[in-house]
């Protein structure tokens, strides 16, 4: 070219699929991988039941699902939402408050590129890869955050959200995964209802990561931002890709609230919206399907099942990890996710596991970089030495050490297996040196 054509990316990587990279070089060389990096339940063998499937066929019989939909989605499935909300008894909104999107990751794109670039949204730490790359794209420097705290169950302190929102006055807007991704926190009640009056005290806006808020379990109890926001101007994200679960239908949507209570953030929907026009429409086909499986007789009955085997999970996994006096090992709750952290100053780059494969040893070896986060550095031996493929937590935008595994294997023998080597391979590489 005549010219270097390519935009100058931040430097950003989505470890969660390029650690797949990694893995399907060591697939080459003969090691079989226990995939534990992305969160997708069919992919590990959740059976999608009959039922809903002759739903999405019945569905997709109808012409009108080829179609295009309305820039923000299909009129009766917003109608529908915006009741299942409003029979709740706290904010009531309106199906106009309802935009549809192609999967979170394009909602996620369209909140921070329709933000004023010298503007910035507080982020968790650790958080999503999306939001945290969005953000960063967005505002060019690096994000403003506030610490989970794995000494203390990954529950944030409020006090530190208060301090950075009086010092930095570039945040406008909070953001809440809850259920967390990637720690599998719930919030509760009280605490919600705390961020939210800091959001009310200082005039910002709150953005609620809701997908996995059927998703709870261990007697936990997921609040929605819908019951306690109040007045305050708010998004909330919700999706079917992890509920259903159906993550190949890219189908997930914003819920805008108090739109009409501050003009500024009216405008800023209103850009979103603009945004999304300019791409027509979203998914026709999931849209159509969604109101349909959800008030199936046996929806929910699907969900309680499938929560009760997470909860085995994260229960069989937190049994075990606790015991390992290297790690910092707290029970997920929501989500189907375990994060783990390594606790203070237990890495070095000295670190190995022992790599039987010669060709594995070798690949593995010219991954290391004397700059390497050394929780990745873990992941890369953990991978060659076992085949078990898991993410470093500070892919996840923070600097705690660790990582985090998925907790959707169907064969429960299976799974403490996998965790018990985890752990054996934490003490054989932490005692390495």
């Amino acid at each position: 070219m005549r010219s270097n054509i390519a935009k100058g990316n931040s430097g950003l990587t989505y470890e969660i699929r390029n650690i797949v990279l990694v893995a399907e070089e060591l697939k080459k060389n003969g090691i079989e991988v226990t995939w534990e990096n992305i969160g997708d339940p069919v992919s590990k063998g959740e059976i999608i039941p009959e039922w809903m499937k002759d739903i999405v066929k019945d569905v997709a019989s109808k012409n009108e699902s080829y179609a295009y939909s309305p820039t923000k989605g299909v009129l009766s499935t917003r109608e529908y939402l915006a009741n299942q909300i409003n029979k709740r008894g706290g904010i009531q909104i309106t199906p106009d408050d309802i935009l549809f999107f192609n999967g979170l990751g394009d909602a996620v794109d369209k909140l921070y590129s329709c933000l004023r670039p010298d503007l910035r949204v507080l982020l968790p730490e650790p958080t999503y890869s999306s939001h945290y790359i969005s953000e960063v794209a967005h505002g060019s420097i690096p994000p403003l955050t506030y610490r989970m705290n794995p000494a203390n169950n990954w529950q944030p302190d409020l006090n530190e959200i208060r301090e950075k929102v009086r010092r930095y006055k570039a945040i406008v807007g909070i953001l809440v995964l809850n259920p967390d991704n990637p720690t599998g926190f719930v919030y509760p009640e009280n605490l919600l209802k705390e961020i939210v009056q800091i959001a009310k005290e200082n005039d910002l806006y709150l953005i609620f990561d809701e997908i996995y808020n059927k998703i709870v379990y261990n007697g936990k109890k997921s609040v929605l931002l819908a019951d306690i926001v109040g007045d305050t101007p708010a998004i909330s994200l919700k999706g079917i890709s992890k509920e259903f679960p159906w993550p190949g239908s890219r189908c997930g949507w914003m819920e805008f609230y108090n739109t009409d209570k501050d003009e500024s953030f009216k405008e800023y929907v209103n850009t979103i919206v603009q945004k999304k026009m300019s791409e027509v429409c979203s998914t026709t086909l999931p849209q159509m399907a969604l109101p349909i499986i959800m008030e199936h007789p046996e929806y929910n009955n699907y969900l309680l099942e499938r929560s009760t085997h997470y909860q085995k999970l994260s229960n069989i996994a937190y049994d075990i990890l606790k015991e390992n006096k290297y790690l910092f090992v707290n029970r997920t709750d929501g989500a189907f996710y375990m994060a783990v952290a390594f606790k203070d100053g237990i890495l070095n780059n000295k670190m190995k596991l022992k790599i039987a494969n010669k060709n594995v040893e070798s690949f593995v070896e010219k991954l290391m970089d004397p700059d390497m986060e050394l929780d990745k550095r873990f992941v890369y031996y953990l991978l060659g030495s076992t085949g078990i493929c898991v993410v470093p937590l500070t892919s996840f935008y923070t600097d705690i050490p660790g990582f985090r595994m998925t907790l959707l294997e169907k064969d429960l023998n299976k799974f403490e297996k996998t965790v018990k080597t985890i752990s054996d391979k934490v003490i054989e590489y932490v005692e390495s040196v």
